[in-house]
């Protein structure tokens, strides 16, 4: 309905607009250019009112229904009016979210990759933005892995080795071709966690003479389906991903607790503009089950009726932004070395060493759980924190202060 009042009140005033320039250049050439510029329309209007009332009061008459269906719409979905005038609806060029130095040749044909991921052990390198990429290398690794990952694999080597994917879609098929092989190829790979959740570093694959195919350079990919704008979860980005945060978001708000952990969610179909969902979490340790109305505006997803506020930082993320020493209980002294006390951020940004090769857990602010030894500061002030897992590779967190919303330390 307000669209139907805004269009209909633009096209009265655009068809009183051109029938003043016609009346204007049916009294002369020069009052009819002359009208095309705002000040001499209105000179037009003074001098020769009766011809052109009426096509100003047409004019006018397009006025009112705009500003009521302005007024509807501001009243049912301000945030969409605000969007029309700050001409947010207008097409920007769009800059790429990954830094690909990646080049080389996939089946002989020049292969530069523009998207890329690893989730779940399967790694992507993608040209294309169809259904169906151009050209494609897929790589899945025989574990899962956490942190940073590295991987090298020789022509002779046996084993359990990853599974190399090669795809490619001819300009005159409906389906690309593929080819697959588990060994016989070269592969290295060692990428390392770049916040909040990319993973950059070199690449290089060359597979046997016959398949043509050979890259290398420098790639960054994703390691998850989440996408961040000004370091916060971009909720207008349509992912399973997305949707789990703004949930868990949801229900630790709700809760006033971050002891919220997501179990299950019901398949659903995106891109959608409402989800109707019935999950399970564990809230403080409690089984339970809800049921949501997820919608999308221009903000992106949120529940319906969620009017809960902010959660409160944690005690110890409020002191050490503030950089104020936490207050020291006076208890009588252990009767042995336990570090556990008074412990805090702080006091590990003040002397590292003495909680080096501990084992600590950090809570990340966007729910993950870091857990590993302590392996000191890096040259920019960054925990480390190293987890020995099976699989391709040691796991090695590197955390930002700021990014930690608890950190504990699991032995004395």
């Amino acid at each position: 309905m307000e669209a139907l009042l805004i269009l209909g009140g633009l096209l009265l005033i655009l068809a009183g607009f051109i029938w003043l320039i016609s009346q204007a250049f049916a009294t002369s050439l020069l009052w009819g250019l002359g009208s095309l510029l705002p000040p001499l329309t209105l000179a037009f209007v003074f001098s020769h009112w009766r011809v052109a009332r009426k096509a100003l009061i047409l004019s006018c008459l397009g006025v009112i229904p705009l500003i009521v269906g302005l007024s509807l719409l501001a009243s049912r979905d301000a945030e969409r009016l605000e969007a029309i005038f700050s001409l947010r609806w207008l097409p920007t060029q769009v800059q790429p979210d990954l830094a690909m130095g990646v080049r080389g040749k996939l089946n002989g044909r020049e292969f530069t990759p523009q998207q890329g991921e690893v989730i779940n052990g399967v790694l992507t390198l993608r040209e294309g933005q169809g259904f169906f990429a151009r050209q494609e290398v897929t790589i899945r690794l025989p574990q899962r892995f956490e942190g940073a990952l590295r991987v090298d694999v020789l022509p002779d080597d046996v084993g359990a080795l990853p599974e190399v994917e090669i795809a490619w879609l001819s300009p005159d098929q409906e389906l690309p071709e593929t080819r697959r092989l588990d060994r016989g190829y070269t592969l290295h790979l060692d990428l390392q966690p770049v916040a909040p959740n990319k993973l950059r570093g070199d690449f290089h694959l060359v597979l046997p003479p016959q398949f043509e195919t050979s890259l290398t350079g420098v790639v960054e990919l994703y390691s998850d389906r989440l996408r961040y704008q000004n370091g916060q979860v971009d909720r207008r980005h349509d992912s399973r991903d997305t949707i789990a945060f703004v949930i868990e978001d949801y229900l630790q708000r709700r809760h006033a607790s971050r002891e919220v952990i997501l179990e299950s969610m019901p398949s659903f179909t995106l891109p959608a503009d409402e989800l109707e969902l019935e999950v399970q979490a564990k809230v403080r340790g409690e089984q339970q089950t809800f049921t949501l109305r997820l919608g999308k505006s221009e903000q992106g997803w949120q529940v319906k009726g969620d009017d809960y506020p902010p959660l409160a930082e944690p005690v110890e993320a409020v002191a050490a932004a503030r950089n104020v020493p936490e207050p020291v209980v006076a208890e009588p002294p252990p009767s042995r070395l336990d570090r556990r006390l008074r412990f805090s951020m702080e006091q590990v940004l003040r002397n590292p060493g003495r909680y080096q090769h501990l084992l600590m857990r950090a809570h990340t602010e966007r729910g993950g759980v870091a857990e590993g030894r302590f392996a000191g500061l890096d040259s920019e002030g960054n925990l480390i924190i190293r987890r020995v897992i099976r699989g391709p590779g040691e796991a090695t967190y590197n955390l930002a202060p700021g990014e930690i919303v608890l950190l504990e330390l699991v032995e004395p």
